[in-house]
């Protein structure tokens, strides 16, 4: 119900249309690959779509295998760090040297989560969230001394939700910047300043919020993060992962994954491991050189749009999405699982229903519209910005009203 007691109404499609006539991002669409034009893609926060330059990258980097063989490798070796520092600024808020492209999540996650556990002597706890994504969850764990915290499922952690489970025996926190299932918007600078207060480290995941958020590290003194190239960057799936080491800190840490790729002298192949000086320690064996092209591909195209006109254009997906819930879903059996409110909100827009895994599937079947399930009962729709119409969000809620449920 709206304040006068009557029931919100929906803006009607021409209103989406002319918000699409309006978008300086729109011509963006025409720089990605789109298959069935009669398919609603509301899963870029999962996998985003095809950027056509990928394939240029990847074919380039196929005919350099051709033509130069083990040659490649003069340039090849270099590629980690190079991707690392065209992220670095207009993605992360970083400056260069900091940032490495490697490795999956996961294994990034467990190379820095143990490297800040043992640089913090005689803190042996991490903390995360009880909500917090899986194989966050599960690495963790597997260090040992891992200490939940239960924050909203919706709102998700708080900086008092953190601050409550501090102590002198944590010696590192990690969390996500934008929640997986409910895309809450975590507070970094807050959050980063009193783990920093009580004397531990901060890691950060940033694999909802890289490439539709501007993330700024640099700015909040963020020690460690780590991220996904696949979902908002579009760098292809499987690509590899990147990790983030601040400066001030790089001396401090030892990875516990000792490769030769991270050795100060890798060629010298010396009988003992000695790391590189700085964020080149936490790079382990061979780069993918065909997946680094599409992370390079992807990072172009998200800093040539801008990651500040990207987060503008969510905002407004996001609201059409929150009006369109509660015009037409809300009474439904629907709940809101994300933030009502953008600026506490990532990229996608979760909807909560008791029978979610089933309209999931037939909003993909019989209503051609791609989101992702997330059990017990979440419907994820995700919003790219770059490649998402408002046309797409009021057709697709249009779709799932019209399912019989």
């Amino acid at each position: 119900m709206t304040a006068s007691g009557s029931p919100p109404v929906a803006p009607a499609r021409a209103y989406a249309q002319d918000l699409d006539a309006a978008d300086p991002l729109a011509p963006f669409r025409e720089r990605f690959a789109i298959g069935d034009p009669d398919v609603i893609y509301l899963c870029g926060n999962s996998l985003g779509r095809q950027p056509r330059a990928a394939v240029e990258h990847i074919e380039r980097a196929m005919q350099e295998w051709a033509k130069e063989l083990v040659e490649g490798w003069q340039h090849w070796l270099d590629l980690p760090t190079h991707v690392g520092d065209l992220m670095a600024g207009p993605i992360l808020g970083a400056g260069p040297g900091q940032v490495i492209v490697s490795d999956s999540t996961s294994v990034n996650l467990y190379k820095l989560a143990m490297a800040a556990r043992t640089a913090v002597p005689g803190r042996p706890v991490v903390v995360t969230d009880a909500g917090e994504f899986p194989t966050d969850r599960y690495v963790l764990e597997g260090l040992g001394d891992r200490r939940l915290i239960t924050s909203d499922p919706v709102a998700g952690p708080t900086v008092d939700d953190v601050t409550q489970a501090l102590d002198d025996h944590v010696g590192v926190v990690c969390l996500s910047q934008v929640g997986y299932r409910s895309s809450a918007l975590a507070d970094m600078a807050d959050i980063t300043a009193a783990v920093h207060d009580a004397g531990a480290l901060m890691l950060w995941d940033l694999s909802h919020s890289a490439g539709c958020f501007p993330v700024a590290l640099d700015r909040h003194g963020v020690d460690l993060a780590v991220g996904c190239t696949y979902k908002y960057l579009c760098a292809g799936p499987g690509a590899p992962a990147f990790l983030f080491v601040r400066t001030e800190v790089q001396d401090r840490l030892r990875q516990p994954i000792w490769g030769w790729f991270g050795q100060r002298d890798q060629f010298a192949m010396g009988e003992r491991y000695d790391p590189a000086p700085d964020a080149r320690q936490f790079l382990v064996g061979t780069p993918s050189v065909i997946g680094l092209a599409g992370v390079q591909a992807g990072v172009e195209v998200v800093a040539e749009a801008g990651v500040a006109a990207i987060r503008g254009k969510a905002l407004t997906l996001g609201a059409l999405g929150v009006q369109l819930h509660r015009a037409w879903l809300a009474g439904r059996g629907f709940s809101l699982g994300s933030p009502p409110e953008g600026v506490h909100r990532g990229s996608h827009l979760s909807l909560c229903h008791a029978d979610a895994q089933r309209i999931h599937a037939e909003l993909a079947g019989s209503g051609r519209v791609i989101t992702d399930f997330r059990f017990p009962n979440t419907i994820r729709l995700g919003l790219a910005p770059l490649t998402t119409r408002f046309v797409d969000v009021w057709d697709a809620f249009d779709r799932l009203r019209a399912l019989s449920y």
